[in-house]
């Protein structure tokens, strides 16, 4: 499980040292060297340094979010992991270790994961509609269409928001209700009223975000970079694939192309899940169409393998400063299935063919334009 660099650092620089002048830095353990009494850890800016552990070494530890080192629990250098978050303090003009305060990467885990499951059963994801005050309309997706709520800020309100080329969910920068526009991405948690209309907000966070359609066309892993060819426009797009970007596969579902319906595949609405697929059963045909958003989150991470020349892909990110380049949030590979449902769910195309005519769609035969409205994939995922 990724490790919340960005928060970490927070939690632990803002720790109560009292009036000490010496050097002290956030960092990650990557290594302990008992025969050496050294300690490797990866510098948040900067590169590896090996710490020196003396007899007077202070070690602790404090639980993710506890700012006060008063409540920091003393233990042995041999208690400390690879992987675990650590602020560090050294001896004047030495690189010998005064002081370690750490932060174990399993309790850090442990925390995050409950975070996360917090934002789902608590939280919504949604399209601003309208902002009034401190009031802010928004469009929700279920399986029955789209669901109008209200969610309303109070003072106690956290806003972060995803900047221009941010990936990461813990990476969101502080921010006001004054910065959110209409058409931008939100997700917000608090507690609902008893209709179910109005949420009230302990934390939003928001950003301008973009989906793409398109074919792979290479893939380099040494420098992280996807070359897309984009449907409909045919033109390329570099996609910067960093180690925190999302990758999901589709998987196969018996037709010819790897994410086709072929004999065996189950078409939307049926019922059930398509064949091989994860997750809830999709509404019945007659109650609207399937939550597109919501397969794709339950859909199993995929990897770096996933990203070969050919496949077709869906790609989120935010609206970086470069209209032909893309830092990747989300990507899903061998997506033809979720590009034809999208399709079928905007009814009749400008070409005059209907439902039936669009069940042939890929994404060679899908503008970028045209996928939008059924594809916007939430790119905010705690």
């Amino acid at each position: 499980m990724k490790v919340r660099r960005l928060s970490c650092y927070a939690l632990l620089a803002t720790l109560t040292w009292g009036a000490q002048t010496v050097k002290q830095f956030v960092g990650t353990v990557e290594s302990l060297q008992p025969g050496t009494a050294e300690i490797q850890i990866a510098p948040d800016a900067g590169e590896p340094v090996n710490v020196k552990v003396s007899s007077t070494t202070i070690a602790q530890r404090i639980a993710p979010g506890e700012r006060d080192l008063k409540k920091a629990a003393t233990i042995t250098v041999g208690e400390i992991a690879p992987g675990d978050r650590v602020l560090v303090a050294l001896e004047p003009g030495t690189t010998e270790l005064r002081r370690i305060v750490v932060m174990a990467a399993a309790e850090i885990s442990k925390r995050d994961e409950a975070d996360r499951e917090d934002w789902l059963k608590r939280g919504v994801a949604g399209v601003v509609r309208e902002k009034k005050g401190n009031a802010i309309a928004i469009s929700v997706r279920a399986g029955t269409g789209e669901q109008s709520l209200t969610l309303v800020a109070t003072d106690k309100t956290s806003f972060r928001r995803y900047w221009p080329d941010s990936i990461a969910f813990a990476n969101a920068k502080k921010s006001s209700i004054g910065e959110i526009a209409v058409g931008d991405q939100i997700r917000a948690r608090g507690e609902k009223n008893s209709d179910g209309s109005t949420l009230k907000a302990e934390d939003i966070v928001f950003g301008a975000f973009q989906t793409r359609v398109g074919l792979i066309v290479s893939w380099t892993a040494g420098s992280g970079l996807l070359t897309v060819a984009e449907s409909g426009t045919g033109k390329q797009l570099t996609v910067h694939v960093g180690p925190d970007a999302q990758i999901k596969a589709m998987p196969s579902f018996g037709g010819p192309g790897e994410g086709g319906m072929g004999r065996g595949g189950r078409p939307p609405g049926a019922g059930g899940p398509p064949n091989g697929m994860p997750g809830r059963s999709l509404p019945a045909a007659d109650s609207g169409p399937p939550d597109i958003v919501r397969m794709v989150e339950q859909l199993p991470p995929g990897s770096q393998e996933n990203l070969v020349a050919g496949k077709s892909v869906i790609i989120s990110s935010t609206k970086g400063l470069k209209p032909d380049e893309m830092s990747a949030i989300t990507l899903v590979v061998n997506a033809d299935m979720l590009i034809r449902m999208a399709s079928m769910a905007r009814g009749p195309a400008v070409n005059g063919r209907g439902r039936s005519g669009s069940q042939g769609m890929d994404a060679a035969g899908m503008s970028g334009e045209m996928g939008m409205s059924g594809l916007d994939l939430s790119a905010i995922i705690p």
